[in-house]
């Protein structure tokens, strides 16, 4: 079996393989991108294999022209710059020792080796820069099913690395058979030894739960997380029964993983899950958007958190989306308050002034933005400002 693709074309990816194979090295592209291309989804990182030490592949591509950077070759990772793309080229290795999230290991000259030492049966899938697909472990029929296994004893694979627990249910959820479920084996040990997420860095894990949340639909993969106890381990008083409606409403509209992680209600989850500033204050306005009227919402903090907070109330409340509910809110988000402090009455002084313009807001909102600035004014009535001012 072969794959195809524009990458596997590139000048400087076909110079960077020739170069190792002439110097009597293995070069094979492995995981994802041989996974995507069976799959006939769009390929991003290369990642690369090769029976070469770190040195010999510095030494091999400086001599072929590229930049070759030692970015993690204590783990036996050169990153090769061929023609401005990067490839992520390692050393295949055998674990000798390995301590939930690290691991001491050894070269090897053996893809079996390398293979064995992966995660899941589909992500150690090679192939040749001709695009012959190796399958050292056979996995190819569980790609082909969609269906994720560790590679080899799930029980050991997890022990290797707990950060696996999530990365299964993130792969699950954007590569597996829905309709057949998660694998028992995996499940069992994944429950069994949930108790190892403790010792994962929150980062890793806010790391993990973006990418799963942004899956086409997660709701499959959480649910079952929650059945499990991982969501309620990483993210207490979190629940998914809304996610599902959630994703049937967004249908075609853009995902976005802050609105997902909101469905999922509970607590702030910033610090569980390392979130930035960014990310915090987009979570805060879709939680605020949440609590005022439609147009308000989209007018006071934009028309994105105002449709996450449309999209939201509809899947918890099992309602339908309103009719023309995008331009209503698009209108909102570009309207302008026609007042300023200036157009009041001179008669209005210090905080009066504020407290008539909020007067007035309130009205031309209710109004549906509609009023102008002569019939604010004209509405204007002593108590729209403190009495004792």
């Amino acid at each position: 079996m072969k794959i195809t693709g524009d990458w596997l074309a590139q000048p400087g990816t076909r110079a960077l393989c020739i170069a190792l194979e002439q110097a009597g090295h293995q070069a094979l592209f492995v995981g994802g991108c041989v996974r995507n291309a069976l799959l006939g989804e769009p390929v991003s990182d290369l990642d690369l294999a090769t029976d070469a030490t770190p040195p010999q592949v510095i030494d091999i591509a400086t001599a072929a022209g590229l930049k070759a950077v030692p970015t993690g070759i204590a783990h036996g990772t050169v990153t090769v710059v061929a023609h401005g793309i990067p490839h992520e080229i390692t050393t295949f290795r055998r674990d000798v020792e390995t301590f939930g999230r690290h691991a001491t290991v050894a070269f090897s000259r053996r893809i079996e080796d390398d293979a064995a030492r992966r995660d899941f049966t589909m992500n150690a899938l090679y192939a040749r820069i001709d695009g012959t697909v190796v399958d050292p472990l056979n996995g190819l029929p569980d790609l082909r099913a969609r269906r994720l296994r560790f590679v080899g004893d799930a029980h050991a694979r997890i022990a290797e690395d707990y950060l696996r627990i999530l990365r299964y249910f993130r792969f699950h959820a954007w590569y597996g058979d829905v309709a057949q479920g998660p694998d028992p084996d995996a499940l069992a040990a994944i429950t069994s030894q949930q108790d190892g997420l403790d010792h994962i860095s929150r980062e890793r894990i806010g790391h993990e739960m973006r990418k799963l949340l942004a899956a086409p639909d997660p709701a499959p993969s959480v649910a079952t997380m929650q059945a499990t106890g991982i969501l309620g381990r990483i993210l207490p008083g979190t629940d998914a029964r809304a996610l599902a409606p959630l994703v049937h409403l967004e249908a075609d509209r853009p995902v976005r993983w802050q609105r997902r992680l909101t469905a999922l209600g509970g607590p702030d989850p910033t610090p569980a899950l390392r979130l930035s500033r960014a990310e915090a204050a987009c979570l805060h306005h879709i939680r605020q958007a949440m609590t005022l009227p439609l147009v308000e919402a989209a007018w006071r903090l934009g028309a994105a958190p105002a449709l996450d907070a449309a999209l939201l109330s509809a899947a918890t409340l099992g309602t339908p989306l309103p009719d023309g509910l995008e331009t209503r809110i698009a209108q909102a988000a570009a309207a302008c308050f026609p007042l300023r402090a200036a157009d009041l009455p001179p008669t209005l002084r210090g905080p009066a002034i504020g407290a008539a313009l909020k007067q007035l807001e309130s009205r031309w909102i209710a109004s549906d933005f509609s009023l102008t600035r002569t019939e604010l004014l004209a509405s204007l009535r002593p108590d729209d400002a403190p009495p004792s001012l």
